[in-house]
């Protein structure tokens, strides 16, 4: 049976060689963090990391991926949620409906491992995936962010998270 190393594992799969990495991922290796978004490389909602390099998995033929070839979804970006990039995402609260946004970090990060600063027209040359609730400023100060070791405030967006009153008769 054929092997993948995915998120530092090997982890065995049966599916035909011309099978898209995503639907290996997600309906085999149950990493469902990444996402299906139209199928044909042009949303980004299924990027992932193949040997440190944002690759769209939903056109990816999973024969087409060594079995040392090393694979990263975003659950092996960080398991715990203490990526700079997922810190700076909820400190900027991006997402909306949030479907995208897997990819928007996978993409992100592939970015800043080969652009460690990046201004904004570098982000706009990197960042080509799709956002149909329109996150993009927010993406943009995120990674920013992210990129400056974690401080909010500079980004311009930094939100204050108050907690409701949930009492009866409270108007919230």
């Amino acid at each position: 049976m054929p092997t993948l190393n995915v998120n530092g594992k090997s982890r065995e799969y049966d599916a035909e060689a011309e099978t898209p990495l995503l639907w290996v991922l997600r309906e085999q290796l149950g990493l469902t963090g990444t996402k299906y978004g139209c199928g044909v490389a042009q949303c980004g909602a299924c990027t992932v990391h193949v040997d440190g390099e944002a690759v769209r998995s939903c056109v990816r033929p999973v024969g087409s991926v060594g079995a040392n070839a090393k694979i990263v979804t975003i659950e092996g970006l960080s398991p715990d949620g203490s990526h700079p990039l997922q810190k700076a995402w909820v400190a900027l609260d991006v997402p909306q409906c949030g479907y995208c946004q897997t990819g928007m970090i996978m993409a992100a990060a592939a970015l800043l491992r080969s652009t460690p600063k990046p201004t904004d027209a570098e982000i706009e040359t990197a960042m080509t995936n799709l956002c149909r609730c329109g996150t993009y400023n927010r993406v943009r100060a995120a990674i920013k962010v992210a990129a400056g070791g974690g401080d909010a405030k500079p980004a311009g967006l930094a939100i204050e998270h108050v907690a409701a009153d949930t009492t009866e008769g409270s108007a919230t």
